[in-house]
């Protein structure tokens, strides 16, 4: 009779550790898109157009990249889940 509670609690503190991973996993993909974004502006725009007198021409470049970097880390993170959510099913 002892061990149904302490199964409990185990299974409580893992379910636990596993929302706070996921929601420390969520905040960072949120965190990643803007900054990527961010300092992809901020090379165009303040350091390649300002030196160059090319503006807008790098701060569109490299706004894109750092979108397309921040959708590429998306990727990753997806990629990363779902293949650790197949090999939990497995086991």
């Amino acid at each position: 009779m002892t061990e149904a509670p302490q199964v409990n609690k185990e299974e409580s503190k893992k379910e636990k550790g596993e929302l706070f991973r996921s929601l420390s996993s969520a905040s960072m993909i949120g965190i990643n898109l803007v900054t990527s974004t961010f300092v992809g502006f901020a090379i165009g725009h303040w350091v390649l157009d300002r030196y160059l007198h090319t503006d807008p021409w790098f701060t569109i470049i490299f706004l894109l990249l750092g979108i397309a970097s921040g959708f590429k880390h998306l990727y990753n993170v997806a990629m990363k889940q779902s293949k650790d959510n197949n090999e939990s099913e497995i086991k």
